[in-house]
C-alpha cells in the first residue's frame, strides 16, 4: 500500500507496477521497478524489496487516471499523437489543436442515457410489422413536403444555414406547431436564454402552452428532462454548442459533436421521439463538423436564399424516408417564415422580358416541377485566364457548356469574362439546366434577347448532342402553367414519350446548336470583338472552315 501510494505520487493513481522482465503493459501507464542491491528503486526514491513483495501487484493491470495529450483535426476529427502543421486526414491547414485524453473509468463503457445494460437480439424480417410508422405532421405544407409528408418517428434531423438566415425561427415554428394537449415539445437552446426564445416566440405570435424551454449547454441535463417531459418532439439548438462529460474536449470539436449525435441518436431510436438539431455551416458552405456527423443523422437540411430578397429555400441533402432533393420554399416575414404556395411564379416575378442574357429553365426537385431563370453575363476580359463565376449552379456544369460553345460551335468565349447567376437563391444542381445556360450565354454575346415564351429542360453533351431528361412531359406541362408556349427539349428515343411530350409542348432537338438558333435570334452586322480571327461570322459562331491549331 506504501508502495502504491509513493509511486502514484509520481505518475497519478492508479497505474501498473512492472515487475522483472516485464516492459510494459497495453492501455495502462507505466512505472518500471528497478531492484538492484537489495534495495528497488523507483524514480529517485528507494524503497526495502519487503514492500515490493507484500504490495502483490507485480504486472497488475489497473486503468490509468489520464495519458498524455493528444492532438485533433477540427475539420474531419481524426486525431494524432503529435502536432501537425497539415492534418494528415484531410489536408487541413492549421486545424490540428491538442485536446485531453478522455477519463477511463472502471467498469463497462456505457451511452448517454442508456440506463441498464441490455442485450439485443436478432428479429426475422417477416415478423416485423409492413406498416409505414405515423409520422409527425407540423401542419407546415412547405416543411411536411421537405420531410416526405412528415417526420419518422425515432429520426435524427440535421438542419444547418447561414447565421441568420433563420434556422432558430423555423425550429421554434415547427416545434409550437407540433405541440399540442397532450403532445409536449422539448426545446433545448445553447445559444440563448429562455427569456429570449420567449420573446421571439411573442413576436412571431406563438403561444408555446406546451412547449419547454431548457437553456443549457449540458447534454446531460437535456437528456434528464427528456426522461421527464417524455416529448413527441425534441430540437437542440445546436449541435455545436452543447457538450458531454464523457469527452473532455471543448464544445464544438469534432469529438464532442460526435459524442453529442452519439448519445441522441441512441435515445431518438429507444424512444421513438424526433429529435431536431440545428447546425453551422463553415466560411465554404459546408456543414461544422466532422463528416461522420452527417452520416449518422437520418435527414440533412440546408436553409439558404438570399437575404435581401426574404425568400428562403429548405433543400433536403439527405433523406432516408423520403425524396432527396425535395425543396420547400419560405418568405420570411414579420410573423416568421410562411410558405410560398407556387414558387415558379415568385422565380420569374422580377425577370426582364427582352433582356439580353436570360433564359428560363424547367427543372425537376425531388417530387416538384420549378421553373427559374438562368442569367448570364458575359465582357471581354483583358485578363489570360477569364473570370468565370458561377451562383446557383456548379461552377464545373458552366465549364462544360462555355467548352462545348467554344470546341463545337466556335464561340469566342476564351476572350470573355462569364458570369451566371440563379435568382432567388436556389442551387440548381441538375443537369436539365445546360441547356438554359448555354442559351443565355449566346444570348449576352449576341446582344439580343431569347425569343419570348421559351423554356429549356436538355443535358448538354461533350459532342454538342442535346441529352434527354426524365420526366419531359411534367416539364413542359409546368411550362405551359406559366403561359410559356415552347420547351425546347432533348430528341427523345422513346416515340411514345416523345409525342407525350410534343403534345404538351414540348420540342425536340439533336444537337445545341439546333436549340441555339431556334430560341436566338441571329444579329448581322456587329463584330462580337475587334480583330477576331478565329473564323466566326457577324453572329458570333463559327463559319465552315475548321479552326486553327496552335502547336
Amino acid at each position: 500500500y506504501e508502495l502504491i501510494q509513493v509511486a502514484g505520487s509520481l505518475c497519478g493513481s492508479p497505474f501498473c507496477v512492472l515487475g522483472p522482465g516485464v516492459r510494459e503493459v497495453a492501455g495502462c501507464a507505466s512505472v518500471w521497478i528497478e531492484v538492484a542491491g537489495g534495495v528497488a528503486r523507483i524514480g529517485h526514491i528507494s524503497i526495502p524489496p519487503l514492500a515490493l513483495a507484500l504490495t502483490g501487484v507485480w504486472g497488475r493491470d489497473l486503468p490509468r487516471s489520464r495519458s498524455k495529450s493528444s492532438f485533433e483535426c477540427s475539420d474531419c476529427g481524426s486525431v494524432s499523437a503529435r502536432w501537425q502543421g497539415q492534418c494528415s486526414g484531410c489536408g487541413a491547414w492549421n486545424t490540428v489543436q491538442e485536446i485531453a485524453a478522455p477519463v477511463r473509468r472502471g467498469g463497462a463503457a456505457r451511452g448517454l442515457g442508456s440506463g441498464a445494460a441490455s442485450v439485443e437480439v436478432a428479429i426475422r424480417m417477416t415478423d416485423l410489422p409492413t406498416e409505414s410508422p405515423r409520422r409527425l405532421v407540423f401542419g407546415m405544407p412547405e416543411l411536411d413536403r421537405v420531410f416526405g409528408g412528415g417526420v419518422v418517428p425515432g429520426s435524427v434531423v440535421l438542419l444547418a444555414g447561414d447565421p441568420g438566415i433563420g434556422k432558430s425561427t423555423l425550429t421554434l415554428q415547427a416545434a409550437a406547431a407540433a405541440a399540442g394537449a397532450d403532445s409536449p415539445v422539448l426545446y433545448v437552446t445553447g445559444e440563448e436564454s429562455a427569456e429570449q426564445i420567449r420573446l421571439r416566440a411573442v413576436r412571431l405570435g406563438i403561444d408555446g402552452s406546451n412547449l419547454y424551454l431548457l437553456a443549457t449547454n449540458r447534454l446531460e441535463d437535456a437528456l434528464r428532462e427528456a426522461e421527464v417531459v417524455k416529448p413527441v418532439l425534441m430540437v437542440v439548438d445546436s449541435i455545436q454548442t452543447v457538450s458531454t462529460d464523457e469527452s473532455e474536449s471543448a464544445p464544438g470539436t469534432p469529438s464532442q459533436i460526435q459524442a453529442c449525435a452519439r448519445a441522441l441518436t441512441e435515445i431518438a431510436k429507444r424512444s421513438g421521439m424526433p429529435v431536431v438539431l440545428t447546425g453551422h455551416v463553415t466560411k465554404d458552405g459546408g456543414i461544422a463538423g466532422p463528416r461522420l456527423l452527417e452520416h449518422a443523422v437520418d435527414v440533412v437540411l440546408h436553409l439558404g436564399g438570399e437575404a435581401e430578397s426574404g425568400l428562403r429555400l429548405l433543400q433536403g441533402v439527405k433523406n432516408r424516408y423520403g425524396p432527396t432533393n425535395e425543396v420547400g420554399v419560405f418568405e420570411m416575414g414579420e410573423d416568421g417564415l410562411s410558405g410560398v404556395a407556387d414558387p415558379s411564379k415568385v422565380f420569374l416575378a422580377h425577370r426582364r422580358e427582352g433582356a439580353p442574357g436570360s433564359a428560363v429553365a424547367t427543372l425537376i426537385e425531388g417530387t416538384r416541377a420549378l421553373t427559374v431563370e438562368v442569367q448570364a453575363l458575359t465582357s471581354s476580359s483583358t485578363l489570360p485566364s477569364p473570370r468565370r463565376v458561377a451562383t446557383g449552379v456548379d461552377l464545373a456544369r458552366l465549364d462544360l457548356v462555355l467548352a462545348v460553345l467554344s470546341r463545337r460551335l466556335g464561340l469566342p468565349v476564351h476572350t470573355q469574362d462569364v458570369i451566371v447567376n440563379v435568382p432567388g437563391g436556389l442551387r440548381v444542381s441538375e443537369p436539365a439546366v445546360d441547356l438554359a445556360l448555354a442559351l443565355a450565354i449566346v444570348s449576352s454575346m449576341r446582344d439580343v434577347a431569347v425569343k419570348p415564351g421559351i423554356s429549356s429542360a436538355a443535358e448538354v453533351g461533350l459532342g454538342g448532342e442535346l441529352r434527354p431528361v426524365m420526366q419531359g412531359e411534367r416539364r413542359a406541362a409546368e411550362a405551359r402553367r406559366l403561359g410559356m408556349d415552347v420547351v425546347l427539349l432533348g430528341r427523345q428515343p422513346d416515340g411514345a414519350a416523345a409525342r407525350r411530350e410534343a403534345k404538351s409542348g414540348g420540342r425536340h432537338f439533336d444537337g445545341l446548336a439546333e436549340a441555339i438558333a431556334e430560341a436566338v435570334p441571329a444579329r448581322r452586322g456587329k463584330r462580337v470583338a475587334a480583330g477576331n480571327d478565329t473564323g466566326a461570322d457577324d453572329d458570333g459562331m463559327r463559319a465552315a472552315r475548321p479552326p486553327t491549331i496552335f502547336t
